[in-house]
């Protein structure tokens, strides 16, 4: 009975380890600059090609950017669903969703959290001279302008701190509506979205800075350009 016992133990330990060995092989897996693994838990779509959304990653940042990212992983979270958002940072990995519109949209999401990693990573530099914060503020209170002029009310005192507040998000969001922020923002910020808290600011123009319209950043965030472009050359 021992040796039944045993062997069926033995028998056991063996299968999962060979179930854990064709896991790994079966599951598709890329790396970024070389060293970062992407795991695509879950299928991409078609017109989504893999391996040329990493290439223009890496094409469009500096290394030393992503040092702060662990892993990828392709794959759909309920949280996505919870929140309305494609990709997310945490724990140091990027997660991001597998239903994408195309390559862009992915490099776009991948991106935008390869900047939180290097806010996290990067955190001193970035603002610890407080210009960026400052450079925020002074805009979110001439958007506070804007909107109690067009009728719109809330606490200054909550609005112009530039943390995230769930407060505000839903403020601009669901109250205002991202339709109309976005003409009352042009020239100000670069998106709706940056208006939501510092943290996105800086995300935001990172992702505009290294894929879209570095002239734009320049032009209308000034402080924060020169401090992505200080990151760059660290």
């Amino acid at each position: 009975r021992k040796w039944k016992l045993k062997t069926t133990r033995d028998n056991i330990q063996d299968y999962l380890v060979d179930s854990f060995n064709r896991n790994l092989k079966n599951r598709k897996e890329e790396t970024i600059f070389g060293s970062i693994p992407v795991y695509i838990n879950d299928s991409l779509p078609d017109e989504v090609n893999i391996k040329l959304v990493l290439q223009a990653i890496e094409n469009a940042i500096p290394e030393h950017l992503a040092y702060g990212v662990e892993a990828i992983y392709v794959e759909h979270l309920e949280e996505f669903e919870k929140r309305a958002i494609n990709a997310v940072y945490k724990s140091g990995s990027i997660y991001v969703t597998n239903l994408q519109d195309g390559d862009e949209d992915m490099i776009d999401d991948i991106v935008h959290e390869i900047a939180h990693s290097a806010e996290t990573l990067y955190r001193k530099q970035i603002y610890n001279d407080k210009a960026i914060i400052d450079e925020f503020v002074g805009k979110r209170k001439r958007l506070l302008d804007i909107l109690n002029q067009e009728g719109y009310n809330i606490s200054a005192e909550t609005f112009l701190d530039p943390n995230y507040s769930r407060q505000v998000d839903n403020f601009l969001y669901q109250k205002i509506g991202y339709p109309l922020l976005t003409t009352l923002v042009q020239g100000l910020f670069i998106s709706p979205y940056s208006a939501t808290s510092v943290r996105e600011y800086f995300a935001i123009g990172f992702e505009e800075h290294f894929l879209k319209d570095s002239k734009y950043v320049k032009k209308i965030c000034p402080k924060l350009y020169a401090k992505i472009l200080e990151l760059s050359s660290l």
